[in-house]
């Protein structure tokens, strides 16, 4: 009788593979046009700048575009150029203040509109404004707020009778001005993400704790933030790489100025490119930054522990 079971069972199991295999083979094919888009748009200008990193490449002079005869020259050259390395401390500075302060603003609003308030509820579209304005627009508004002769709070400063430097022309506060402006305009992204999955937190869970006799920081510090412990890594994720990327509001505020002093990494490749016309060199900055971006996003999963089975 098992036997019988058995051979009947055969014919079953084939024909499951093979639907299996059919099912498959159908997602490739539809999967393979927005995959070739994809290596059309990010993975060929990536292989593209990598190839040119290994080129002294200049516009105006065509017969660099593709000479490998000393591949290693502009990472050599990044070894002793001294505004790199100033261009990587002042990135290290600017995303460590950004991202600092944009998750703790950002997660303290969370908590605070997390709360069941009509007005606290109403106030929240409000909070995504800056976010949602076209960075060039967020750059002119701190302009004129950064500008004494046209700016609001230069005027109540001198109608206070205080004499206040220009923050975006002073080395010592150009940097903190930049850090200002981009925190403004990128906290609220971060609260929306904690917001979203403070609201998933089961009420069971923060239940137990009251029972416990657990306070409402308490209950805050060690059962709702470890609970959203992956979100919290993603939006710290995300505002790592985009501070990375950081670049229009200081070519609009401080052009890199004064001096070097806000001149960040993907800025001065912008500079070696566009301004001296040093591609094969940008490039090469570029891809150093990229792999820096890469390595940092790996190392942060690692030492969360995100993914872990808990």
């Amino acid at each position: 009788m098992s036997l019988a079971v058995a051979a009947a069972a055969r014919p079953r199991a084939a024909k499951r593979e093979r639907l299996a295999r059919q099912r498959r083979r159908f997602l490739v094919w539809c999967l393979a046009p927005t995959l070739g888009v994809l290596m059309a748009v990010t993975l060929l200008p990536i292989l593209y700048l990598v190839a040119t990193s290994f080129t002294p490449l200049d516009p105006t002079n065509p017969a660099t575009a593709w000479n490998f005869s000393r591949p290693l020259l502009n990472y050599r050259l990044m070894l002793s150029d001294g505004r790199f390395g100033n261009s990587l401390w002042v990135q290290a500075k600017l995303s460590f203040w950004t991202v600092g302060l944009q998750m703790l603003i950002g997660i303290g609003f969370a908590l605070l509109l997390n709360l069941r308030s009509g007005m606290l509820k109403a106030l929240r579209t409000l909070f995504l404004v800056p976010m949602v304005l076209p960075p060039i627009v967020v750059g002119i508004i701190w302009k004129v707020l950064y500008t004494p002769d046209i700016s609001p709070a230069f005027w109540a400063f001198k109608a206070l009778g205080w004499k206040v430097a220009t923050p975006i022309t002073s080395a010592t506060w150009a940097l903190p001005s930049i850090i200002l402006a981009d925190t403004w305009e990128w906290f609220p992204l971060t609260m929306l993400m904690v917001l979203a999955a403070l609201q998933t937190v089961p009420e069971e869970i923060l239940d137990a704790a009251r029972v416990d006799g657990a306070r409402i920081w308490q209950a805050t510090l060690y059962v709702v933030l470890p609970y959203v412990r992956g979100t919290l890594m993603v939006a710290g994720l995300f505002r790592l790489i985009d501070s990375i990327k950081a670049f229009p509001l200081i070519y609009l505020l401080t052009d890199g100025g004064p001096g070097s002093v806000t001149e960040v990494t993907n800025y001065y490749a912008f500079e070696q490119a566009f301004n001296f016309s040093y591609v094969g060199y940008a490039s090469a900055i570029t891809v150093v930054l990229v792999t820096v971006s890469l390595a940092l996003s790996w190392l942060i999963v690692r030492l969360t522990g995100w993914g872990a089975d808990e």
